[in-house]
Protein backbone atom coordinates (compact mmCIF):
# COMPACT_ATOMS: atom_id res chain seq x y z
CA UNK A 1 0.00 0.00 0.00
CA UNK A 2 1.40 3.93 -0.79
CA UNK A 3 1.38 6.34 1.87
CA UNK A 4 0.34 8.80 -0.08
CA UNK A 5 -1.63 8.39 -3.93
CA UNK A 6 -2.22 12.44 -5.63
CA UNK A 7 -4.51 12.53 -8.13
CA UNK A 8 -6.30 14.42 -10.83
CA UNK A 9 -3.02 16.60 -10.86
CA UNK A 10 -0.69 17.29 -13.74
CA UNK A 11 3.24 17.05 -13.46
CA UNK A 12 5.67 18.41 -15.85
CA UNK A 13 7.03 16.29 -18.26
CA UNK A 14 10.80 17.60 -18.94
CA UNK A 15 11.16 15.52 -21.49
CA UNK A 16 8.38 16.17 -24.00
CA UNK A 17 7.92 20.35 -21.95
CA UNK A 18 4.78 19.68 -21.02
CA UNK A 19 2.07 19.54 -18.67
CA UNK A 20 1.26 15.64 -18.53
CA UNK A 21 -1.84 14.12 -16.60
CA UNK A 22 -0.93 11.45 -13.55
CA UNK A 23 -1.38 10.24 -10.45
CA UNK A 24 1.60 9.70 -8.52
CA UNK A 25 1.86 7.42 -5.64
CA UNK A 26 4.36 7.83 -3.10
CA UNK A 27 6.18 5.38 -0.35
CA UNK A 28 9.14 5.49 2.10
CA UNK A 29 9.66 8.62 1.32
CA UNK A 30 10.19 8.11 -2.59
CA UNK A 31 8.12 8.38 -6.19
CA UNK A 32 6.99 4.83 -6.36
CA UNK A 33 3.89 5.33 -8.56
CA UNK A 34 3.45 7.25 -11.83
CA UNK A 35 0.21 6.49 -13.68
CA UNK A 36 -3.70 6.67 -14.48
CA UNK A 37 -4.50 4.21 -12.11
CA UNK A 38 -5.60 4.77 -8.37
CA UNK A 39 -3.35 2.12 -6.07
CA UNK A 40 -4.77 1.99 -3.16
CA UNK A 41 -2.70 4.10 -0.45
CA UNK A 42 -2.92 5.30 3.20
CA UNK A 43 -3.74 8.94 2.19
CA UNK A 44 -5.05 10.38 -0.81
CA UNK A 45 -4.79 14.07 -1.82
CA UNK A 46 -6.91 14.99 -4.92
CA UNK A 47 -4.93 17.20 -6.87
CA UNK A 48 -7.88 18.63 -9.47
CA UNK A 49 -6.72 21.83 -11.26
CA UNK A 50 -3.80 21.84 -9.69
CA UNK A 51 0.35 21.83 -10.87
CA UNK A 52 2.09 18.71 -8.65
CA UNK A 53 5.66 19.97 -8.89
CA UNK A 54 8.82 18.88 -7.91
CA UNK A 55 9.43 20.73 -4.79
CA UNK A 56 11.13 23.81 -5.48
CA UNK A 57 15.16 24.36 -5.10
CA UNK A 58 16.87 27.00 -4.19
CA UNK A 59 20.21 27.10 -5.30
CA UNK A 60 20.87 30.77 -3.51
CA UNK A 61 20.02 31.71 -0.37
CA UNK A 62 21.25 32.37 2.91
CA UNK A 63 20.83 29.99 6.04
CA UNK A 64 20.48 30.96 9.60
CA UNK A 65 22.61 32.25 12.06
CA UNK A 66 22.38 30.30 14.81
CA UNK A 67 24.09 32.29 17.20
CA UNK A 68 21.47 34.57 17.04
CA UNK A 69 19.49 31.93 18.07
CA UNK A 70 18.82 27.70 17.85
CA UNK A 71 15.31 28.63 15.46
CA UNK A 72 14.63 28.64 12.36
CA UNK A 73 13.19 31.61 10.58
CA UNK A 74 14.31 31.78 7.30
CA UNK A 75 13.83 27.98 6.57
CA UNK A 76 10.56 28.35 7.72
CA UNK A 77 9.76 31.79 4.72
CA UNK A 78 11.34 29.12 2.18
CA UNK A 79 9.09 26.11 2.93
CA UNK A 80 5.93 28.40 2.46
CA UNK A 81 6.83 29.37 -0.64
CA UNK A 82 7.35 25.70 -1.75
CA UNK A 83 11.01 25.35 -1.47
CA UNK A 84 11.99 21.90 -0.44
CA UNK A 85 16.22 21.84 -1.11
CA UNK A 86 17.93 25.26 -0.39
CA UNK A 87 21.83 26.30 -0.29
CA UNK A 88 23.37 27.97 2.00
CA UNK A 89 27.04 29.56 2.84
CA UNK A 90 26.46 32.12 -0.80
CA UNK A 91 28.72 35.09 -1.37
CA UNK A 92 31.32 34.41 0.20
CA UNK A 93 29.26 34.80 3.85
CA UNK A 94 29.42 31.85 6.20
CA UNK A 95 27.41 32.41 9.56
CA UNK A 96 28.75 29.27 11.41
CA UNK A 97 31.19 26.29 10.44
CA UNK A 98 29.61 23.93 8.03
CA UNK A 99 30.43 21.63 11.01
CA UNK A 100 28.33 23.58 13.26
CA UNK A 101 25.34 24.17 11.53
CA UNK A 102 25.25 20.30 10.14
CA UNK A 103 25.76 19.83 14.01
CA UNK A 104 22.82 22.39 15.11
CA UNK A 105 20.31 20.61 12.32
CA UNK A 106 20.88 17.18 14.21
CA UNK A 107 20.22 18.45 17.60
CA UNK A 108 16.93 20.49 16.27
CA UNK A 109 15.73 16.99 15.18
CA UNK A 110 16.25 18.34 11.43
CA UNK A 111 14.73 21.32 9.49
CA UNK A 112 11.87 22.89 7.76
CA UNK A 113 13.53 22.10 4.50
CA UNK A 114 16.78 19.95 3.45
CA UNK A 115 19.51 21.69 3.42
CA UNK A 116 23.08 21.84 1.51
CA UNK A 117 26.07 24.34 2.30
CA UNK A 118 28.74 26.02 0.62
CA UNK A 119 31.86 26.79 2.54
CA UNK A 120 32.19 30.77 2.52
CA UNK A 121 35.83 32.55 1.66
CA UNK A 122 34.72 35.90 2.77
CA UNK A 123 33.99 34.48 6.36
CA UNK A 124 37.83 33.24 6.81
CA UNK A 125 39.02 36.78 5.71
CA UNK A 126 37.29 38.34 7.52
CA UNK A 127 38.17 35.87 10.69
CA UNK A 128 41.96 36.74 10.12
CA UNK A 129 41.71 40.39 10.83
CA UNK A 130 41.78 40.90 7.08
CA UNK A 131 40.04 44.94 6.32
CA UNK A 132 37.84 44.88 2.93
CA UNK A 133 40.70 46.62 0.68
CA UNK A 134 44.09 44.69 2.35
CA UNK A 135 45.98 41.97 0.04
CA UNK A 136 46.08 38.62 1.61
CA UNK A 137 49.46 37.32 2.03
CA UNK A 138 50.46 33.40 0.64
CA UNK A 139 49.62 32.11 4.73
CA UNK A 140 47.04 33.94 4.73
CA UNK A 141 45.64 32.54 1.99
CA UNK A 142 46.95 29.02 3.55
CA UNK A 143 44.94 29.55 6.65
CA UNK A 144 41.07 30.49 5.09
CA UNK A 145 41.60 27.90 2.46
CA UNK A 146 42.59 24.78 5.68
CA UNK A 147 39.41 26.28 6.91
CA UNK A 148 37.53 25.52 4.06
CA UNK A 149 38.98 22.04 3.58
CA UNK A 150 37.11 21.59 7.01
CA UNK A 151 33.81 22.92 6.05
CA UNK A 152 34.28 20.51 2.58
CA UNK A 153 35.04 17.37 5.32
CA UNK A 154 31.84 18.56 7.10
CA UNK A 155 29.84 18.05 3.57
CA UNK A 156 29.92 21.33 2.25
CA UNK A 157 29.57 21.38 -1.83
CA UNK A 158 32.05 23.71 -3.06
CA UNK A 159 32.81 27.18 -2.04
CA UNK A 160 31.93 30.86 -2.63
CA UNK A 161 32.92 34.39 -2.78
CA UNK A 162 31.61 37.91 -1.84
CA UNK A 163 34.09 39.88 -4.20
CA UNK A 164 32.19 43.14 -3.93
CA UNK A 165 32.10 43.01 -0.48
CA UNK A 166 36.47 42.36 0.02
CA UNK A 167 37.30 44.03 -3.36
CA UNK A 168 40.97 42.90 -2.19
CA UNK A 169 40.08 39.79 -3.31
CA UNK A 170 41.93 38.67 -6.69
CA UNK A 171 40.94 37.29 -9.47
CA UNK A 172 44.16 34.87 -9.10
CA UNK A 173 43.15 34.54 -5.06
CA UNK A 174 39.44 33.18 -6.27
CA UNK A 175 41.29 30.48 -9.00
CA UNK A 176 44.03 30.05 -6.45
CA UNK A 177 40.90 28.91 -3.81
CA UNK A 178 39.62 27.01 -6.30
CA UNK A 179 42.36 24.47 -6.46
CA UNK A 180 41.47 23.50 -2.94
CA UNK A 181 40.17 20.27 -4.32
CA UNK A 182 40.64 18.45 -7.25
CA UNK A 183 37.02 17.35 -7.39
CA UNK A 184 35.64 18.80 -10.44
CA UNK A 185 32.14 17.97 -8.91
CA UNK A 186 32.15 20.86 -6.34
CA UNK A 187 30.57 23.81 -7.40
CA UNK A 188 32.21 27.46 -7.12
CA UNK A 189 29.51 30.61 -6.78
CA UNK A 190 30.56 34.11 -6.26
CA UNK A 191 29.12 37.54 -6.23
CA UNK A 192 30.43 40.07 -8.80
CA UNK A 193 33.35 42.62 -8.15
CA UNK A 194 31.13 45.56 -8.52
CA UNK A 195 27.45 46.35 -10.40
CA UNK A 196 27.72 46.84 -13.70
CA UNK A 197 27.06 50.63 -14.96
CA UNK A 198 27.74 51.50 -18.06
CA UNK A 199 30.67 48.11 -18.72
CA UNK A 200 30.34 44.55 -18.13
CA UNK A 201 33.90 43.85 -16.42
CA UNK A 202 32.73 42.53 -13.72
CA UNK A 203 30.91 39.36 -15.93
CA UNK A 204 33.52 39.57 -18.21
CA UNK A 205 35.97 38.46 -14.71
CA UNK A 206 33.61 35.82 -14.03
CA UNK A 207 33.68 34.66 -17.59
CA UNK A 208 37.68 34.05 -16.87
CA UNK A 209 37.30 32.55 -13.69
CA UNK A 210 35.38 30.09 -15.53
CA UNK A 211 37.68 29.68 -18.02
CA UNK A 212 40.82 28.85 -15.59
CA UNK A 213 38.67 26.30 -13.51
CA UNK A 214 37.76 23.15 -13.65
CA UNK A 215 35.14 23.23 -11.97
CA UNK A 216 31.35 24.47 -12.54
CA UNK A 217 30.94 28.42 -11.90
CA UNK A 218 27.71 30.08 -10.69
CA UNK A 219 27.18 33.59 -11.57
CA UNK A 220 25.13 34.88 -8.33
CA UNK A 221 21.85 37.34 -8.50
CA UNK A 222 22.60 38.24 -12.29
CA UNK A 223 19.90 40.89 -11.45
CA UNK A 224 21.20 42.86 -9.32
CA UNK A 225 24.86 43.16 -11.14
CA UNK A 226 23.59 43.40 -14.44
CA UNK A 227 19.86 44.75 -14.34
CA UNK A 228 20.89 48.67 -13.92
CA UNK A 229 21.30 49.02 -18.06
CA UNK A 230 23.69 46.55 -18.97
CA UNK A 231 21.56 42.82 -18.69
CA UNK A 232 21.34 42.92 -22.53
CA UNK A 233 25.19 42.79 -22.94
CA UNK A 234 25.50 40.75 -20.14
CA UNK A 235 23.29 37.80 -21.63
CA UNK A 236 24.92 37.85 -24.64
CA UNK A 237 28.17 37.15 -23.18
CA UNK A 238 26.76 34.63 -20.89
CA UNK A 239 24.99 32.80 -23.66
CA UNK A 240 27.99 33.04 -26.07
CA UNK A 241 30.21 31.45 -23.48
CA UNK A 242 27.49 28.83 -22.39
CA UNK A 243 27.40 27.51 -25.68
CA UNK A 244 31.10 26.31 -25.76
CA UNK A 245 31.27 25.61 -22.20
CA UNK A 246 27.87 24.67 -19.89
CA UNK A 247 29.99 24.76 -16.60
CA UNK A 248 29.44 28.38 -16.35
CA UNK A 249 25.41 29.52 -15.45
CA UNK A 250 24.42 32.13 -13.04
CA UNK A 251 21.37 32.36 -11.07
CA UNK A 252 18.62 35.41 -10.56
CA UNK A 253 15.74 37.35 -8.42
CA UNK A 254 12.55 38.44 -9.47
CA UNK A 255 12.75 42.13 -8.08
CA UNK A 256 13.77 45.52 -8.97
CA UNK A 257 15.61 45.84 -5.14
CA UNK A 258 18.75 44.04 -3.98
CA UNK A 259 19.20 43.91 0.08
CA UNK A 260 22.58 43.61 1.95
CA UNK A 261 24.61 44.68 5.08
CA UNK A 262 24.61 48.83 5.28
CA UNK A 263 28.22 48.73 6.48
CA UNK A 264 29.48 46.32 3.10
CA UNK A 265 31.65 48.22 0.72
CA UNK A 266 27.96 48.69 -1.20
CA UNK A 267 27.24 51.63 0.25
CA UNK A 268 30.44 53.61 0.11
CA UNK A 269 30.61 57.02 -0.70
CA UNK A 270 29.55 57.59 -4.55
CA UNK A 271 26.66 54.82 -4.65
CA UNK A 272 23.96 56.72 -5.22
CA UNK A 273 25.24 58.74 -7.81
CA UNK A 274 26.50 55.79 -9.49
CA UNK A 275 23.27 54.43 -9.23
CA UNK A 276 21.56 57.75 -9.84
CA UNK A 277 19.68 56.99 -7.18
CA UNK A 278 18.48 59.19 -3.97
CA UNK A 279 18.53 58.44 0.01
CA UNK A 280 14.98 57.77 -0.68
CA UNK A 281 15.36 54.59 -2.89
CA UNK A 282 16.52 53.18 -0.15
CA UNK A 283 14.90 51.20 2.56
CA UNK A 284 16.12 50.63 6.09
CA UNK A 285 14.84 47.42 7.84
CA UNK A 286 15.37 47.19 11.58
CA UNK A 287 15.19 49.75 14.46
CA UNK A 288 15.15 52.59 14.74
CA UNK A 289 14.45 53.44 11.52
CA UNK A 290 12.27 49.84 10.88
CA UNK A 291 10.79 50.26 7.37
CA UNK A 292 11.53 53.64 6.80
CA UNK A 293 12.50 55.06 3.65
CA UNK A 294 16.22 56.56 4.52
CA UNK A 295 17.26 60.17 4.90
CA UNK A 296 20.69 61.50 4.53
CA UNK A 297 21.01 61.74 8.27
CA UNK A 298 19.35 58.16 9.17
CA UNK A 299 21.57 56.79 5.97
CA UNK A 300 24.73 58.38 7.85
CA UNK A 301 23.48 56.96 11.30
CA UNK A 302 23.30 53.41 10.21
CA UNK A 303 26.65 53.54 8.26
CA UNK A 304 28.08 54.06 12.14
CA UNK A 305 25.85 52.70 14.47
CA UNK A 306 24.07 50.29 12.64
CA UNK A 307 26.13 48.22 9.97
CA UNK A 308 24.73 44.62 10.35
CA UNK A 309 21.24 46.13 9.53
CA UNK A 310 20.05 44.92 6.09
CA UNK A 311 19.17 47.86 3.16
CA UNK A 312 17.15 47.61 0.44
CA UNK A 313 18.21 49.46 -2.38
CA UNK A 314 15.20 50.44 -5.30
CA UNK A 315 18.18 50.62 -8.06
CA UNK A 316 16.98 47.87 -10.96
CA UNK A 317 14.75 48.00 -14.03
CA UNK A 318 11.83 45.82 -13.87
CA UNK A 319 12.26 45.41 -18.06
CA UNK A 320 16.17 44.08 -17.33
CA UNK A 321 14.57 41.40 -14.16
CA UNK A 322 12.04 40.02 -16.17
CA UNK A 323 14.94 39.94 -19.28
CA UNK A 324 17.16 37.71 -17.11
CA UNK A 325 14.49 35.10 -15.48
CA UNK A 326 13.16 34.71 -19.43
CA UNK A 327 16.48 33.97 -20.80
CA UNK A 328 16.85 29.70 -21.85
CA UNK A 329 19.97 29.83 -19.52
CA UNK A 330 19.89 30.59 -15.69
CA UNK A 331 18.02 29.62 -12.63
CA UNK A 332 15.81 31.21 -10.60
CA UNK A 333 16.84 31.54 -6.77
CA UNK A 334 15.72 33.94 -3.82
CA UNK A 335 19.17 35.23 -2.51
CA UNK A 336 16.90 35.42 0.69
CA UNK A 337 18.58 37.05 3.40
CA UNK A 338 17.19 37.82 7.04
CA UNK A 339 18.56 40.21 10.12
CA UNK A 340 16.57 39.90 13.34
CA UNK A 341 13.48 38.85 11.48
CA UNK A 342 14.01 41.44 8.88
CA UNK A 343 14.89 41.96 5.26
CA UNK A 344 14.05 41.30 1.52
CA UNK A 345 10.80 39.92 0.66
CA UNK A 346 12.59 37.55 -1.89
CA UNK A 347 13.38 35.57 1.15
CA UNK A 348 9.37 34.33 1.48
CA UNK A 349 7.97 35.17 -2.40
CA UNK A 350 10.43 34.74 -5.03
CA UNK A 351 9.26 31.43 -6.22
CA UNK A 352 5.23 32.09 -6.31
CA UNK A 353 6.26 35.43 -7.76
CA UNK A 354 7.71 33.80 -10.75
CA UNK A 355 4.82 31.21 -11.26
CA UNK A 356 2.07 34.49 -10.46
CA UNK A 357 3.68 37.68 -12.32
CA UNK A 358 6.04 36.30 -14.83
CA UNK A 359 4.15 33.66 -15.78
CA UNK A 360 0.90 33.93 -15.73
CA UNK A 361 0.19 37.65 -15.61
CA UNK A 362 3.43 39.03 -17.84
CA UNK A 363 3.26 35.98 -19.72
CA UNK A 364 7.37 36.58 -19.99
CA UNK A 365 7.85 32.65 -19.93
CA UNK A 366 5.65 29.61 -19.70
CA UNK A 367 5.17 27.59 -16.53
CA UNK A 368 7.49 24.08 -17.47
CA UNK A 369 9.90 26.82 -18.52
CA UNK A 370 9.75 28.07 -15.24
CA UNK A 371 9.49 25.09 -13.01
CA UNK A 372 12.50 23.90 -15.10
CA UNK A 373 14.45 26.49 -13.66
CA UNK A 374 13.27 26.23 -9.89
CA UNK A 375 13.56 22.21 -9.70
CA UNK A 376 15.05 20.58 -12.50
CA UNK A 377 18.47 22.64 -13.59
CA UNK A 378 19.28 23.46 -10.02
CA UNK A 379 19.02 20.12 -9.24
CA UNK A 380 21.56 19.11 -12.00
CA UNK A 381 23.57 22.05 -11.06
CA UNK A 382 24.16 20.17 -7.48
CA UNK A 383 24.34 16.54 -9.15
CA UNK A 384 20.86 15.64 -8.04
CA UNK A 385 19.05 15.06 -10.57
CA UNK A 386 18.85 11.31 -9.95
CA UNK A 387 17.32 12.32 -7.00
CA UNK A 388 15.39 15.53 -7.00
CA UNK A 389 14.04 18.29 -9.51
CA UNK A 390 12.10 16.24 -11.49
CA UNK A 391 9.08 13.54 -11.20
CA UNK A 392 10.12 10.04 -12.03
CA UNK A 393 10.17 6.38 -10.19
CA UNK A 394 12.74 6.49 -7.76
CA UNK A 395 13.17 9.89 -7.27
CA UNK A 396 12.42 11.92 -3.86
CA UNK A 397 9.23 12.66 -2.79
CA UNK A 398 9.84 16.07 -2.34
CA UNK A 399 6.95 17.71 -4.11
CA UNK A 400 4.57 21.44 -4.36
CA UNK A 401 1.35 21.18 -5.05
CA UNK A 402 0.04 24.47 -6.66
CA UNK A 403 -2.93 26.12 -8.03
CA UNK A 404 -1.55 27.84 -11.31
CA UNK A 405 -4.66 30.80 -11.24
CA UNK A 406 -4.40 31.35 -7.84
CA UNK A 407 -0.27 31.10 -6.88
CA UNK A 408 0.59 34.81 -6.31
CA UNK A 409 3.68 36.09 -3.89
CA UNK A 410 2.47 37.93 -0.22
CA UNK A 411 5.13 39.38 1.64
CA UNK A 412 5.60 42.85 0.74
CA UNK A 413 8.85 45.21 1.55
CA UNK A 414 7.36 46.53 4.61
CA UNK A 415 5.58 43.10 5.98
CA UNK A 416 7.30 40.34 5.15
CA UNK A 417 4.14 37.91 7.11
CA UNK A 418 1.73 38.36 4.50
CA UNK A 419 1.14 34.31 3.33
CA UNK A 420 1.78 33.62 -0.52
CA UNK A 421 -1.82 32.45 -2.65
CA UNK A 422 -2.16 28.88 -4.41
CA UNK A 423 0.64 26.51 -2.59
CA UNK A 424 -1.95 23.92 -1.47
CA UNK A 425 0.67 21.41 -0.24
CA UNK A 426 4.46 20.83 0.60
CA UNK A 427 5.95 17.37 0.98
CA UNK A 428 9.43 16.60 2.19
CA UNK A 429 10.86 13.09 2.09
CA UNK A 430 7.13 11.66 1.43
CA UNK A 431 5.38 13.52 4.09
CA UNK A 432 3.35 16.30 4.43
CA UNK A 433 5.17 19.26 5.71
CA UNK A 434 2.65 22.61 4.86
CA UNK A 435 -0.72 22.32 4.14
CA UNK A 436 -2.51 25.67 3.06
CA UNK A 437 0.14 27.58 4.70
CA UNK A 438 0.48 26.01 8.15
CA UNK A 439 2.92 23.93 9.11
CA UNK A 440 2.45 19.90 9.54
CA UNK A 441 5.75 18.95 10.20
CA UNK A 442 8.77 21.41 10.07
CA UNK A 443 11.34 18.89 10.93
CA UNK A 444 10.98 16.94 7.80
CA UNK A 445 14.19 18.06 6.55
CA UNK A 446 17.74 17.60 7.08
CA UNK A 447 21.20 18.34 6.34
CA UNK A 448 22.62 16.79 2.72
CA UNK A 449 26.11 16.19 3.08
CA UNK A 450 28.17 16.46 -0.22
CA UNK A 451 28.95 12.22 0.12
CA UNK A 452 25.27 12.09 -1.03
CA UNK A 453 25.22 13.80 -3.78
Amino acid sequence: MLDILIKNGVYPDYSENVLKKGNLGLKDGKIEYIGLDEPEASQVIDAADRVVSPGFIDIHMHEEDFHEGKKYVIANMMLKQGVTLAVGGNCGVLYQTVREFRDTVDELGGAPINYMMLSGYNSYWTALGLGHFDKSSPEQRKSIIDSMKKDLEAGAIGISFGIEYDPGITEEEIIEATKLSDDDRLLVAAHYREDCLGNIDSIEEMVDIQSKINKRFQISHLSSCSALGMMDESLELINSYMAKDPRLNYDTYPYNAFATNMGSTVFDPGCLEGWHKDYSDLLLTDEPYLYQFATKESFEDCRAHYPEMLVVAFVMNEDEIAAAIANPNGMIASDGILANGHGHPRAGGTFPRVLGKYVRVDNKLDIVTALRKMTLEPAKRLDMEHRKGDIHLGADADLTIFDPDTIMDGPSFQDLDIPNQGIDYVIINGQIALKDNEFVDDRLGRFIPYSEK
